[in-house]
């Protein structure tokens, strides 16, 4: 069975309101560079520049000032009182899109991962979510709107759920041009996301230690250290 779906304005809106928080952001395209490709056994292949080479979102390159503008001009618009600054500590700029239950939240971020993409070149993705179920639901809506997607962009979206057995699917979000999303629970991400309490030999949630330790076979690298050198945007 194939689902129909009807764009809705104010989902349209919602993403718009993302695309220009960052007006004046110049276009780079998918930004390439060297990744850490671990340590590999020298008699199984030699590496090249190909297998190297990784695709990372470009950095904010406009002033937090702009953005609080930009920031500003949008709240405006929609009757939401200004903000006064920008929060400290998550990144270049941290935004709160609240919509009600039932207006198709998961299909605004889709959408607006293809918006983002499309006006800045951003394409690497983390979607965090509070509970297995709720995991599973997610992955099951970019199964569903992958067709949907790309009549309207004229491409599909990568994703997967991040498993901390299969870590080798990190490489190839790091390798893949495009828009590619990984799907994570809080338990694997760290709900503190404080490293200090996640090495070997502390308590705590065995998949948030394996996040932050070398790992042998992931050619004695971090998973964490790979996900950063995406620049990843975090939904």
């Amino acid at each position: 069975m194939k689902f129909q779906f009807k764009i809705q304005p104010f989902q349209t809106e919602a993403a718009e309101s993302v695309v220009n928080v960052f007006i004046g952001q110049p276009k780079h395209g998918e930004t390439g560079y060297r990744r850490d490709a671990g340590i590999i056994e020298e008699t199984l292949f030699t590496q090249d520049d190909e297998f190297e080479t990784g695709y990372r979102n470009a950095d904010v390159a406009i002033s937090r000032e702009q953005l609080l503008s930009n920031i500003r001009a949008v709240q405006t618009a929609n009757n939401i009182v200004n903000s006064t600054d920008l929060v400290s500590g998550l990144g270049a700029v941290s935004l709160d899109v609240e919509m009600e239950t039932g207006t198709g939240k998961t299909y605004v971020y889709i959408k607006t991962m293809f918006e983002l993409y499309h006006a800045y070149g951003w394409g690497k993705f983390i979607v965090v979510v509070p509970s297995i179920a709720i995991r599973e639901g997610v992955k099951k809506s970019f199964e569903i709107t992958q067709e949907h997607f790309m009549e309207l962009y004229g491409m599909k979206a990568r994703f997967f759920v991040y498993n901390s057995s299969n870590l080798h699917q990190l490489d190839e979000f790091s390798q893949s041009s495009g828009i590619n999303v990984m799907i994570i629970n809080t338990q694997a991400f760290n709900t503190t996301l404080n490293e200090d309490k996640n090495v070997e030999g502390r308590s705590g949630n065995e998949a948030a230690r394996i996040i932050y330790t070398k790992r042998d076979e992931f050619g004695s690298r971090r998973p964490i250290d790979v996900i950063k050198a995406n620049r990843p945007i975090i939904i």
